[in-house]
């Protein structure tokens, strides 16, 4: 038997290499579609790494600075399905083959959560989701409405949660789909039906079990969240589980995580009510005994008090005390009367003195200002020999350059007036020529009047 020939092997490194350069040279430019999975941001590069998978199969992907890009952030996401270009290729360190992301498109639940996203931005802005718009929860409703599948198992864990926590509460059910097209009209009418009736509910749930965002799809419609915020009667959404958030919830004015948890909300239960009620009594009897205690206590120290005791003796001491009070009070307005009979006594001579004094006082100024008075009078000066010269018409003159010939003027003395006439230098009394306005000379001419 021949020997088989010797053969040299390749490195796992030559062959990857191969293989790598083989498959990027076949699979350049592939467009692939399916669900993300595992969908991962790196903190320390802007690079974002999943998986793309089908019923049959799955595919590693990377896509690099895709986290720079908040659209693509949106759309890469687990459980959202969407349309993949890329190349594929092999990395090495691993032995695996990859698919090398270009770009990325939503497709099916992915659009949907575009469409949910943007609803959501629309109804916010428009004030829809405000807290202050939300209504409290009865704390004891009698009546609970529920809009869900009749067939659901929404309605059973509702149904079981309530007469497990207070059997006597009411349930009406607005049966509607949950589910599909025409569902949200349907979940409409449940609301508006039971907001119709002469006696509505006291509280809705609104809601159903788990499922996919298209499962759930009809509690993320514009007519269900304005007939939400429209109710009369507060709304508690229990749309799908714990992780799941629809428009509903958002439009309600409580969001519960289950339907089960949805009835545990509304209704309390009959068993902790009871507790709480005699916890309550307790304390309430024990705050009695407690008043009740400090008031004996109070009334046995008023009772061992000497006013209760032996009244009489409160009321003698009382108006002894008032008896040495009225003496010491007589005492003070005896003195005080005295006192002041002897201070008027001693002010009496004063007032006699010091008005005494103060006509003196004003006869000595009197007196000085007569004395200034008569100095100041131009009578006492005509006494002296002089005279005091007025002109026609009153005024003073004290001046020769005053009259011209002929002005009319008298000479005042101590005893009398005097009329004069102003004559010229020759001694006529003819009046020298004038102007129309008259002017004073400002130096005696040479046929200066003589006065006399």
């Amino acid at each position: 038997m021949d020997a088989l020939p010797l053969r040299k092997p390749e490195s796992v490194t030559a062959l990857t290499a191969r293989i790598k350069g083989g498959l990027e040279q076949w699979f350049r430019d592939v467009w692939v579609e399916g669900e993300l999975s595992n969908v991962k941001f790196m903190a320390s590069s802007p690079h974002a790494y999943f998986t793309l998978k089908d019923a049959g199969a799955q595919l590693p992907c990377a896509f690099f600075q895709a986290a720079r890009n908040a659209a693509l952030r949106a759309v890469l996401r687990d459980g959202a399905k969407v349309r993949l270009r890329g190349a594929i290729s092999v990395y090495a360190p691993r032995g695996a083959y990859q698919l090398l992301v270009r770009t990325a498109e939503p497709v099916g639940e992915g659009e949907l959560m575009l469409r949910f996203e943007a609803l959501k931005r629309a109804l916010a802005a428009e004030g829809l989701f405000d807290p202050a718009r939300k209504r409290p929860i009865p704390a004891l409703p009698r009546c609970v409405g529920v809009v869900t599948s009749p067939t659901g198992a929404a309605i059973r864990d509702i149904l079981n949660v309530l007469g497990r926590r207070f059997s006597g509460v009411r349930v009406l059910l607005a049966p509607a789909r949950v589910q599909g097209d025409g569902a949200a009209a349907e979940v409409v009418a449940g609301i508006e039906l039971l907001n119709a009736l002469p006696e509505p509910p006291d509280v809705l749930i609104v809601g159903r079990g788990g499922g996919s965002l298209e499962d759930l799809w009809c509690f993320n419609e514009e007519i269900v969240a304005r007939a939400v915020r429209a109710s009369r009667v507060p709304v508690v959404s229990a749309v799908g589980h714990e992780i799941d958030f629809t428009i509903c919830d958002f439009a309600a004015d409580l969001r519960a995580p289950t339907p089960s948890a949805a009835a545990e909300l509304v209704v309390a239960s009959r068993a902790e009510l009871a507790q709480r009620v005699s916890s309550l009594s307790a304390r309430l009897v024990r705050a009695a005994r407690a008043s009740a205690e400090r008031a004996r206590a109070r009334l046995e120290v008023c009772a061992r008090s000497r006013a209760f005791g032996r009244p009489a003796d409160v009321v003698r001491q009382h108006a002894q005390r008032v008896d040495l009070l009225s003496q010491r009070l007589d005492a003070a307005l005896s003195g005080a009367t005295q006192r002041a009979r002897l201070r008027l006594a001693s002010l009496a001579p004063r007032p006699a003195q010091a008005l005494a004094r103060s006509a003196a006082g004003a006869r000595a100024r009197l007196a000085a200002l007569e004395a200034k008075l008569a100095a100041l009078d131009p009578l006492a000066v005509l006494d002296r020999g002089y005279a005091l010269v007025r002109s026609e018409s009153g005024g003073v003159l004290s001046r020769a350059s005053a009259l011209a010939p002929g002005d009319r003027f008298s000479v005042a003395f101590r005893d009398g007036a005097v009329p004069a006439l102003a004559l010229s230098s020759d001694g006529s009394a003819a009046p020298a020529p004038r102007t129309t306005a008259r002017r004073r000379p400002p130096a005696p001419a040479p046929n200066q009047p003589t006065l006399f």
